[in-house]
């Protein structure tokens, strides 16, 4: 299982252009999620092959698309890209959930995260980072810096 759960990526690779989502959600709600993201995934992109797989039991997936069979790869994304995302995170939040997990908020959600997050949840997150690395050398000018 690990070996398979390993190569995903891979094999991803390999299908053409992938939509790829490292989302979390209460472990009640991943049935719900997985279900309404394919069909709504399906509704935004025609075609489009849910590959959803990772954790077991924590809530936390890896929500991820192929492109349908044929399309060119950046023909494809530049069009359902950004649509498939807000798909699944509306999704996502509507069931509780974060549209960041194991995989942290890198530089390309820091947008999103503005936009989702509480902004009381922002300023307690900079107090943190501010205790722990007073001087601020710790990744600056990123999200908190």
């Amino acid at each position: 299982m690990w070996a398979f759960r390993e190569q995903m990526s891979e094999v991803q690779s390999r299908e053409g252009a992938s939509i790829k989502h490292d989302v979390s959600v209460p472990i009640h709600a991943v049935p719900q999620l997985i279900t309404e993201g394919i069909a709504a995934a399906e509704r935004v992109a025609p075609g489009i092959r849910a590959v959803p797989f990772g954790h077991l039991g924590d809530g936390n997936i890896h929500f991820n698309f192929s492109q349908p069979v044929g399309p060119d790869p950046k023909t494809f994304m530049a069009e359902y890209d950004e649509k498939v995302h807000e798909a699944i995170y509306e999704i996502v939040l509507r069931l509780g959930g974060s549209v960041s997990a194991e995989h942290g908020i890198g530089q390309l959600k820091v947008d999103l995260l503005r936009q989702v997050k509480d902004p009381i949840a922002l300023e307690m997150m900079r107090a943190i980072k501010t205790a722990l690395d007073p001087k601020g050398i710790l990744n600056p000018g990123k999200m908190l810096g």
